[in-house]
């Protein structure tokens, strides 16, 4: 898949961007309570209403956003004639920005149609700025939406979404609490590995993992700990970033899986989900794949260069638990409140994501989902 985003990346980077809207009449400006509150989004916001005829603004993004959610954001405003979809926040706000880059052309396929696998053909503009670094999804085909009635996330795919402009500006990222950096760079983390790992890695995938990786491991700790570290924000811009790519050429696989059913049905937030599940998930696929994991841990600072493939693998393995643990993520499901008997349909729901699954590298069956689902209540 060709990404043909023009990216923007640096501190100040927002400062001019009057040549992006050149030609735009209106926009559509994308965001939620909390990101269009921060001072560098107000700066472009301003900057934006000043340049264009037109801004409509969205603040109304929900932090897991529903098919029902987008058809009301849809009523709601009026998207005749909207020439650019700006999407100013975290994975959803994205998500969002680039389905109505999508149903702002009149002559494209309505929600319901999106949902039930209409093609997509065309789009209007879009200028994408994450505010998190994590989900990628300025750099994927991708936009999920919960379906409440099923329990479950719906994948709406097509490279047509990847949007024209990409801006990584690392001090959007400052204000992020804790718990929001840490378990959105743990989400970019399991895009990469689990695309690096996947039946369908190839050549370009694995490429944008390595640099991802290497950018991760070195910054994800400090840019948690120092909101301040402009540099290694912006590491975890462009780590995030190159997992969206991967995601965009390969696909993760089973710690997504097993996460969806943990955020459709119990609404856990999907990085917490993911941390939760990552060296557990892990500790399955580690035999299936040794050399993948012994090269990732190669990327590790402070890796020991003398183990074998084998016993890198491990550490690997071990390195995502710490690693987990020392970003103060929960590290099993009772914390979240979530007991045991419900363990029937959380296999059931990760077996329902076939798209995934088939990208694990090796067969996995719902026993196999179970013992690994069976790890987070010790």
């Amino acid at each position: 898949m060709h990404i043909h985003s023009t990216v923007l990346s640096g501190a100040g980077v927002l400062d001019d961007i009057s040549y992006l809207l050149e030609g735009k009449r209106r926009v559509l400006f994308v965001s939620d309570a909390n990101i269009v509150r921060i001072e560098g989004v107000q700066r472009l916001l301003k900057q934006v209403q000043t340049l264009a005829e037109d801004v409509q603004l969205i603040d109304s993004v929900a932090p897991e956003p529903t098919d029902g959610h987008v058809r009301a954001l849809v009523q709601s405003h009026d998207l005749r004639g909207v020439d650019l979809v700006i999407g100013v926040g975290g994975g959803s706000v994205l998500d969002v920005a680039k389905l109505l880059s999508v149903l702002a052309d009149h002559q494209s396929p309505k929600l319901d149609d999106l949902l039930g696998g209409a093609p997509i053909a065309r789009r209007v503009a879009s200028l994408m700025v994450p505010t998190t670094a994590g989900t990628g999804s300025e750099a994927t085909p991708n936009a999920i939406l919960a379906i409440p009635e099923r329990q479950t996330k719906v994948g709406i795919i097509s490279p047509v979404m990847l949007p024209d402009y990409v801006v990584l500006a690392p001090e959007l990222t400052t204000s992020m609490p804790h718990q929001i950096a840490a378990s959105t760079g743990v989400d970019a983390l399991c895009h990469l590995i689990e695309c690096f790992t996947s039946n369908k890695s190839n050549p370009v995938c694995d490429n944008y993992a390595v640099i991802g990786l290497k950018k991760l491991f070195a910054s994800i700790e400090r840019s948690v700990a120092d909101p301040s570290d402009l540099e290694a924000k912006l590491d975890m811009l462009w780590a995030s970033y190159y997992g969206g790519a991967c995601i965009a050429h390969a696909g993760t696989h089973l710690v997504h899986a097993m996460s969806y059913p943990l955020g459709g049905k119990y609404h856990i937030p999907h990085g917490v989900a993911n941390a939760i599940l990552l060296a557990p998930c892990f500790e399955f696929v580690r035999p299936l794949a040794v050399d993948k994991l012994a090269q990732a841990y190669d990327l590790v600072p402070g890796a020991d260069p003398s183990l074998d493939a084998e016993a890198k693998s491990h550490a690997l393995v071990r390195y995502f638990g710490e690693l987990v643990q020392r970003l103060q993520l929960p590290g099993s499901l009772q914390a979240l409140r979530i007991e045991a008997d419900e363990l029937p349909a959380l296999v059931a729901g990760a077996l329902d994501v076939q798209r995934l699954i088939r990208n694990v590298p090796g067969t996995v069956t719902g026993d196999d989902i179970e013992k690994v689902y069976l790890k987070l209540f010790q």
